[in-house]
């Protein structure tokens, strides 16, 4: 009986060994891991310190963007200088071209006889197609070659006040950035 003990005996010895071993060995690993914390808190501590200490970087943030909006809006601005919106047009009356029915029909609408005729990069109808039954038209929106002849069409409209044609009021406008319409407006 004695022989079937002994090694049961010296495997318990063995595994009480290991365990104490391991014991051992977590506990130093706690002792590192807390101290590692502990430095990691201190690091944190002073980082929120030094934010909380710097004066403010949020209004100067809030500032440059502001600032850099502004640049955005007049940049977009600058950029729509040669566009011209129309409203009033009943939808379909351009054709398949509107180039050619606005450069047929703006001059006969506002009286001026452009030298040299007017040119256009793109013009287009704005937004998604409406209901046949609507009684509201899309604008048509164009970019002319010349800014000239964008500003003299816009004034031309902003004196004589709205053109008639086949019924319809027609509105010529210049084409500004959504920002700018909205101050516009407010004013």
């Amino acid at each position: 009986m004695q022989s079937n003990a002994l090694p049961w005996i010296t495997s318990f010895k063995k595994s009480q060994q290991w365990a104490q071993a391991r014991r051992d060995g977590l506990y130093d690993m706690s002792i590192g891991g807390r101290d590692q914390i502990q430095s990691r808190d201190s690091d944190l501590e002073q980082r929120v310190v030094a934010v909380v200490d710097r004066p403010n970087t949020v209004p100067d943030r809030d500032r440059e963007l502001l600032f850099l909006r502004s640049k955005l809006v007049d940049l977009e601005d600058r950029s729509c200088r040669d566009n011209v919106r129309s409203f009033g047009f009943p939808e379909h009356v351009e054709g398949v071209d509107v180039q050619t029915f606005l450069k047929e029909t703006l001059p006969t609408l506002t009286g001026i006889s452009f030298d040299p005729s007017m040119e256009f990069q793109r013009a287009h109808r704005l937004g998604p197609k409406r209901a046949e039954d609507s009684r509201r038209s899309r604008p048509i929106k164009s970019c002319l070659m010349r800014h000239t002849q964008a500003r003299q069409l816009i004034s031309t409209a902003c004196t004589q006040g709205p053109f008639h044609a086949d019924g319809y009021e027609i509105h010529v406008t210049a084409d500004f950035s959504k920002e700018t319409n909205e101050r516009r407006n407010a004013f």
